[in-house]
């Protein structure tokens, strides 16, 4: 996890799989995760049913395994299968929880809560109706940092849900806290940019 403990911000970009494009059926998500100087870091990789992709969609359960770029196991991100309050759990690739992250009710916002391995709130997320494609990250009721979907050009945006991200760690946190901000960001992904 050395990659994460020096990183301010990683950009995510989901690869687009062309048997998605010309079926319509929904396939495993991979992802490239860079640095700012765009080398990349680490591959997350999918891992599910067809079954589940085809008739949960969004509510599936999944695993999501961020490996080195060696493919040395790095992070596991668990989602259970959940109608509505969607959450996802961080794992160090030993198996040891970082924490989760839990999807909170809201009609006029998009809300999340970061907990860590105790149960404690680390951080709450939201994203205004406004401003749908920033997730702001807020410590004690302060910007610490945020996660931004950024446009991935018409034709990409029309016919694929490959979508790119970025994420600005709040300063200063330690390794496990940023492992659990990348897996909001899969989560925001899979709940939001997945239709």
């Amino acid at each position: 996890m050395e990659n994460l403990r020096t990183a301010e911000t990683l950009s995510v970009r989901q690869k687009k799989e062309w048997g998605e494009i010309l079926t319509g059926f929904e396939s495993r998500n991979r992802y490239a995760v860079s640095d700012s100087s765009g080398r990349e870091v680490y591959l997350a990789a999918e891992e599910s049913s067809l079954l589940a992709r085809l008739f949960l969609k969004v509510m599936r359960p999944f695993s999501m395994h961020i490996l080195s770029p060696e493919g040395r196991a790095v992070l596991r991100a668990e989602k259970p299968f959940r109608f509505y309050f969607h959450e996802i759990s961080v794992l160090t690739a030993e198996g040891a929880a970082l924490g989760r992250v839990v999807r909170e009710f809201s009609l006029l916002e998009k809300k999340f809560r970061v907990f860590d391995a105790q149960g404690m709130e680390l951080y709450s997320i939201r994203a205004p109706l406004l401003h749908p494609w920033t997730f702001t990250i807020s410590r004690s009721g302060l910007e610490a940092g945020k996660i931004t979907k950024n446009w991935s050009g018409l034709g990409k945006e029309v016919f694929t849900d490959a979508d790119n991200f970025s994420v600005e760690f709040p300063s200063e946190d330690p390794v496990e806290r940023k492992g659990l901000l990348l897996g909001a960001l899969f989560l925001i992904d899979l709940v939001y940019f997945e239709k």
